[in-house]
């Protein structure tokens, strides 16, 4: 519901002489010899056939064949996002149909799936490598937290719709879940360079070896910094940002039964931004340019046992964030986290998978005149387990998935969340799937203790004609519950050709208890002479209503070194407050997210080692954020002399000098433009 920010204490000279001592240490310091990198399979040469039996692991919690999903899923392979010239892992989910991804400055973004979108969305769930980095601040992501080195990525596997059965509260319309490469597949070593007109400079480094006979590792680090960009004025803003990480990851596996895995990175962020706060006194608001940071780290280890028809996952997780922000709010938030899961082969025609996990959540934060939170200090217990048990018919030509989520938390207790998933293959190569699923979203610590002064009336101004200064807020509440989802679901996918496949996701959801602020009484506070007058809206449940939508893609390898693929997704969003709600806001909020979105990509294999991509992205006007719909076009040229370089030149939003995407919520921050960017890119493998 709200963001957090920090103090500044971080410098780009800081950020290069570290990556720059990381360098050295990579290069010098190891007495592991280099090894050839073994890459994942290149998919621009995989056939149609061969890329609908990719595995996926996110809809069932196991590996099974993205064809035999019965859901509305969507894989970015680590060739897409090398070939797409992202940046960022938000600039790579630009690619995903049904997502919305938009850019509010050079270092927020927001992104959601199906609707209700905003930078604050608190529907969507985002895992990188099985850690939720979900925050129970606002139930949602900071995206400017969660990064990667790209390159370790082996894909990102995107969920469109609940996934509430097995990832739990807050799973209610899409997962992501980020998948890196095992440490064996990233042996040897690898430099990147980085620089252009917005992206000022970008440099990473990852070196991985062997230790003994059965264990693989890898360090890396990077750092980046970005130009400030320009306002709806074209004056230059106050964005900019830079931010550097490092890591390590040690893969085992014996000859026997068990497997074992330990990863962990460390970050730190400046950031830069413009606020309007409000104030009680004279002009009784205030902009001003903010600076902040974000720090923190995370350590994850994952224990694989087989055996003879089942196996077991032990994972044990800790997360840190710090987010400093004197002019608003600063938060700590360490997260310990652990999950086991069972899977079973009960039958040639039968597959039981079963977990249970606990979550500690520790919280302080400090406030401001325009965000507080009460009380300052948290401490939350979640219990979970999941069940879920895939039965198939007619020689696999039907499977049936029955599952449900049980979980305990310290806001509304119990929550049950069940689903109905079917497959059916119709043919050789086209099936059919179906689901229903119930899933919720459970409130967060702002909804409980919150409060935001949004804006302050000067006395004797309208409406109020108050004699003292009126403070317009936005309480908590203690009574706040889970806003509740029933999804029906319907999928088609086929291979029309060799060269041609095609998946059709369409989907009806119905909500209910959606957050509304309703008015409460005002109050005089201020002591021992009053102050001010705060009218007060409390967090409450009194919306609800249906989305619905179709999200077609289709891909066609025209040549076999020519690949194109399109995408469309329609949204239409009939929500509205409940009859005895007295918000004051509007009904519908479709017009914060596009009716309408398509992308479209080619990308060719060219003689001499070079290849070209194009991608051309359609995004609907948001009316009632008044923003135009806009035509993103990207480029991407590289060449590729040998196996140890690789050059390239990419440019973004090449059909327009700059265009705006969104105004942010909650919290004002002045939004900037989307520019024309040219950015080119040196990488050196050893």
């Amino acid at each position: 519901m709200l963001p957090i920010r920090k103090q500044n204490h971080g410098s780009p000279t800081v950020g290069r002489r570290f990556l720059s001592l990381t360098v050295v240490g990579l290069l010098l310091g190891t007495g592991a010899s280099a090894q050839s990198p073994q890459g994942v399979p290149d998919i621009s040469h995989m056939s149609i056939e061969e890329l609908m039996n990719v595995e996926v692991t996110s809809v069932a919690k196991r590996p099974q064949r993205l064809a035999d999903a019965a859901a509305a899923i969507f894989v970015i392979t680590q060739e897409d996002i090398r070939r797409s010239g992202a940046a960022s892992i938000p600039e790579a989910l630009q690619m995903v149909p049904g997502l919305e991804v938009v850019r509010i400055d050079e270092n927020k973004w927001a992104i959601g799936s199906r609707g209700f979108n905003g930078r604050f969305d608190n529907k969507l769930l985002v895992l990188i490598d099985g850690r939720s980095v979900y925050t129970p601040l606002f139930s949602g992501v900071y995206w400017n937290v969660q990064d990667v080195m790209l390159e370790d990525v082996d894909r990102i596997e995107v969920i469109r719709g609940p996934g509430a059965t097995l990832w739990g509260a807050n799973a209610v319309d899409g997962v992501i879940n980020i998948i890196t490469k095992p440490a064996q597949a990233t042996q040897g070593g690898l430099v990147t360079a980085e620089g252009g007109t917005e992206e000022r400079t970008a440099e990473s480094v990852r070196y991985g070896g062997k230790l003994g006979n059965s264990a693989f590792y890898r360090i890396y680090s990077k750092y980046f910094e970005w130009e400030p960009s320009i306002d709806a004025t074209g004056k230059a803003a106050h964005d900019g940002w830079n931010a550097v990480r490092a890591g390590f990851r040690v893969d085992t596996k014996s000859s026997g039964p068990n497997a074992l895995t330990v990863q962990g990175d460390l970050y730190d962020s400046d950031y830069k931004e413009t606020l309007t706060i409000p104030s009680l006194n004279p002009p009784y608001s205030s902009m001003f340019a903010n600076d902040g940071d974000y720090a923190g780290g995370n350590l994850l280890g994952r224990w694989n046992h087989s055996f003879s028809r089942s196996s077991t996952t032990l994972q044990v997780y800790f997360d840190r964030t710090n987010v400093l922000d004197n002019s608003l709010f600063t938060d700590h938030e360490s997260v310990y986290d652990i999950d086991f899961q069972h899977d079973i082969h009960v039958g040639e025609s039968q597959e039981l998978v079963w977990g249970m996990g606990y979550r500690s959540i520790q919280d302080s934060n400090g406030s401001s005149f325009t965000v507080s939170l009460q009380p300052n200090h948290s401490s939350l217990n979640q219990f979970s387990s999941f069940l879920q048990d895939e039965v198939s018919f007619f020689d696999r030509r039907l499977r049936v998935t029955l599952g449900s989520k049980f979980e305990h938390n310290d806001f509304t207790g119990f929550e049950f969340q069940p689903n109905v998933r079917v497959l059916a293959n119709i043919g050789k190569n086209q099936s059919v799937w179906a689901a229903t699923s119930r899933a919720v979203r459970t409130p967060a610590l702002t909804e409980e203790g919150l409060r935001l002064n949004e804006a302050v009336v000067p006395p004797g101004a309208p409406p109020f004609f108050s004699p003292l200064p009126v403070v317009e807020a936005i309480f908590g509440s203690t009574q706040f519950k889970s806003e509740d989802l029933l999804a029906y679901e319907f999928g088609y996918r086929v291979q029309v050709a060799k060269s041609v496949s095609l998946d059709i996701a369409t989907f009806y959801n119905n909500y209910s208890n959606l957050r509304s602020a309703e008015p409460g009484q005002p109050f005089v506070e201020g002591s021992p002479a009053p102050t001010d007058v705060v009218y007060p809206f409390v967090a409450s449940n009194k919306m609800g209503g249906g989305t619905y939508g179709v999200e077609p893609f289709v891909e066609w390898k025209v040549l076999p070194k020519w690949r194109l693929l399109g995408s469309y997704s329609y949204l239409q969003m009939d929500i509205a407050k409940n009859k005895n709600s007295l918000d004051p806001t509007a009904d519908n909020p479709d017009g914060q997210s596009p009716k309408h979105q398509f992308f479209v990509q080619s990308s060719i294999d060219l003689p001499k080692h070079f290849e070209q991509d194009l991608s051309l992205r359609y995004v609907d006007s948001l009316p009632s954020l008044n923003i135009p719909s806009y035509y993103s076009l990207d480029f991407h040229l590289g060449w590729r002399p040998g196996t140890h370089w690789e050059f390239s030149l990419v440019g973004h939003d090449l059909l327009n000098s700059r265009h705006l995407e969104f105004i942010p919520e909650f919290i004002n921050t002045t939004p900037t433009e989307v520019q024309r960017t040219v950015s080119g890119r040196i990488a050196w493998k050893f």
